[in-house]
């Protein structure tokens, strides 16, 4: 029944926010006519968090899809060393922010596997954010390998860490990542809960542990 609100709720709120967003659009793209610094301000605030909450009900309606078996899997042949370099490009201004810098290893061959190239794109989207994240700015490392009819991605981090139970909580929803930790990126908590179900959704396996993130997944789909 939860699972079924939850669902619910998130369709429901499509068309209102569709409203409210076509509205907060055209205030934004007005407000340097407003000659308010405060409405102006106003305008900027209502868009920022218009953001978070579509991105949110983004997330809510992805996990209903898992709830409800209707998940779909678009695989096709990619190099994962392909969808590192987005995930890296996208990440840039944040690891600026944090001082920290994303070294690749583990490159110099392909490694291609039948994925589905968006799903492992925010797999590894939330394990790099979340490292630079907690790698109180240090570097990161993204390590990349194939064999054996597999391919994986392990992403580390010099941060503190986790604590002993923690890496077992870090896949719950809301949790955003390490309990009490502060976040800059505005995520919606839901992250990695969805990642987890992504890389199950390839026959695969997401894993945390001490300051480092794995996905593995086939190389080939089974028929």
């Amino acid at each position: 029944m939860q699972r079924r609100f939850v669902s619910d709720v998130s369709h429901e709120l499509r068309t209102p926010l569709t409203t409210v967003r076509m509205a907060a659009d055209l205030l934004y793209e007005s407000r340097e006519d407003f000659g308010d610094p405060a409405a102006e301000r106003s305008a900027e605030l209502l868009q920022n968090q218009l953001d978070r909450f579509e991105s949110l009900l983004a997330d809510l309606l992805e996990i209903s899809r898992f709830d409800a078996g209707a998940a779909i899997l678009d695989a096709e042949p990619a190099d994962l060393r392909d969808v590192v370099a987005r995930v890296i490009e996208g990440a840039e201004p944040l690891a600026r922010t944090k001082g920290s810098a994303v070294i690749v290893r583990g490159g110099d061959e392909p490694v291609v596997a039948e994925v589905d190239p968006r799903r492992i794109e925010r797999i590894l989207r939330n394990l790099v954010v979340n490292a630079l994240e907690h790698g109180e700015g240090r570097d990161i490392e993204v390590r990349l390998a194939a064999g054996d009819g597999a391919v994986a991605v392990a992403v580390r981090d010099q941060g503190i860490g986790l604590k002993p139970g923690e890496a077992a909580r870090v896949f719950q929803p809301l949790l955003a990542g390490r309990p009490g930790a502060a976040r800059t990126t505005g995520g919606t908590g839901l992250g990695l809960s969805i990642a987890l179900e992504d890389a199950a959704l390839h026959g695969g396996w997401l894993h945390a542990w001490v300051s480092r993130g794995r996905l593995a997944v086939p190389a080939t789909r089974a028929a």
